[in-house]
């Protein structure tokens, strides 16, 4: 990701900057409360008598901190976003470009649904942790380290208290973490499954209608919408639980604060106003830590999101280019020697085909849905490669072309149903499961009285030929 970030580190240090100012305000505060209360309104180091002028002075300089605080806060996060915007940027630039030089092999494994919410879903997550990371980090550290400081040089005591709860702290943080950790890849897969399932239904909905299919998808969705929604639930259920159960930690110390203070207060050795602020900088521990833990979920997404975008960035085209430019004289022969093919993971679909086509001629390929037609003429521009046999294109191995060179010189060839389309070709090629069954001009093929006249007969059935 670094490559991603360098560009605009200049943002990002801005953006640190402003953070540290902002949360050095708010650790100033507490201190100014204190001597308010302890001197302004209580008097304590003057007789009981309070003063109006420190409170007035003190309550300027707490206004004015405030200001400059949020104003710090703006500009972190002006900064913060600039930098997670333009990271967001470059990476789904460099997706869809690698995207559009994959193969249909590589199409297919990824999946479109998975690409599509790669390139949006996945890429908005690590937005939101470069943001979340240049602004929170900086902030629930000096939050969480400087609120401890603070009240330890306030009061041993109470900095002791916050210490001995640090550990029931984390622990309660990293068990959540823990859990929810492996659920998060989870997630995402099965929102890719989700969007895959949307984009067929959307993509084929002529099809579903005509077939009455729409139950049947309601079901897939239905089934894939269970599986993301209870994956989601128990990850909600995990971070339900955390929270409650922070607070009640937190809370806990300010009990003992409280307590332990009265003591003191009794004794002589602390004051009202170092309890005070002892509270305040307290429950700027505990929104430091719950910040921190909602930046470990921004973490544990950004990281389950990018590793699914390098997926897509490390891919590298499978069919990679061979050395011929395909200069010279074009003539566009085309010839399938024993040439079978499967898709990944699949059954064969073209099986021994040996096919000469001649330059010049129009070659019609037809045949019932399934048969191989589409496959057959995906070979020649090699968008899939050959599981057996070899593809010629004048003469050469369509493997040792440029691929731009090869697209050039093929022109991609009908494949129809009907045969209206296809009775003035040069050549129409029959085919029915996986193979060649009859080759020949319209007249002859009818001649034949085999598979073309049969499907012309089913077509034309009451015409004449």
């Amino acid at each position: 990701m670094w490559k991603y970030i360098k560009p605009y580190l200049g943002y990002a240090v801005c953006a640190a900057l402003f953070m540290v100012g902002e949360v050095s305000m708010d650790l100033i505060q507490p201190g100014l409360m204190s001597r308010i209360v302890d001197d302004g309104v209580l008097g304590v180091n003057n007789g009981g008598v309070g003063d109006v002028q420190l409170i007035l002075t003190l309550g300027l300089a707490m206004v004015g901190l405030v200001l400059f605080g949020g104003l710090c806060g703006s500009l972190n996060n002006v900064f913060a976003h600039m930098s997670a915007q333009n990271v967001g940027n470059e990476m789904r630039k460099d997706c869809f470009c690698r995207i559009m030089t994959f193969s249909f092999p590589q199409m297919d494994r990824f999946g479109t649904g998975s690409l599509v919410t790669r390139v949006t879903n996945d890429i908005t997550q690590v937005q939101n942790f470069v943001a979340q990371f240049v602004r929170g980090m900086i902030r629930t550290t000096m939050l969480t380290l400087g609120s401890i400081f603070f009240m330890y040089r306030l009061n041993h005591t109470f900095g002791l208290i916050v210490l001995c709860a640090s550990p029931f702290i984390a622990g309660c943080m990293i068990f959540c973490l823990y859990k929810a950790g492996p659920l998060l890849p989870r997630l995402q897969a099965q929102l890719d499954q989700l969007n895959a399932i949307m984009q067929e239904d959307v993509a084929g909905i002529r099809i579903i209608k005509a077939c009455v299919r729409e139950g049947d998808e309601k079901l897939r969705f239905g089934k894939s919408n269970r599986e993301l929604t209870g994956t989601q639930l128990a990850v909600l259920v995990i971070f339900a639980f955390m929270n409650p159960a922070m607070n009640a930690l937190m809370y806990g110390v300010v009990v003992l604060i409280l307590l332990n203070g009265s003591f003191q207060v009794a004794a002589g050795t602390t004051t009202p106003g170092t309890i005070m602020a002892a509270i305040t900088y307290t429950t700027q521990l505990l929104n430091g830590i719950l910040m921190l833990v909602m930046l470990f979920q921004n973490i544990s997404k950004g990281i389950a999101s990018w590793k699914r975008i390098r997926e897509v960035l490390d891919s590298r085209p499978a069919l990679a280019d061979g050395p011929r430019t395909g200069e010279g004289e074009v003539h566009g022969k085309v010839e399938f020697r024993d040439v079978s093919f499967a898709f990944p993971g699949g059954q064969p679909v073209l099986q021994h085909i040996h096919l000469p086509l001649e330059p010049g001629e129009t070659v019609a390929v037809m045949g019932a849905t399934g048969c191989g037609k589409s496959a057959l003429v995906s070979l020649i521009p090699r968008f899939y490669d050959v599981t057996e046999g070899t593809v010629l294109v004048d003469g050469i191995d369509v493997r040792d072309y440029q691929q731009k060179a090869l697209r050039d010189k093929v022109a991609s060839i009908i494949i129809a149903h009907r045969l209206s389309t296809i009775r003035d070709a040069d050549e129409i090629v029959v085919m029915d499961h996986g193979r060649i069954v009859e080759c020949g001009s319209h007249d002859a093929l009818l001649a034949q009285k085999g598979k073309y006249y049969e499907l012309y007969m089913t077509q034309y059935a009451g015409f004449a030929t």
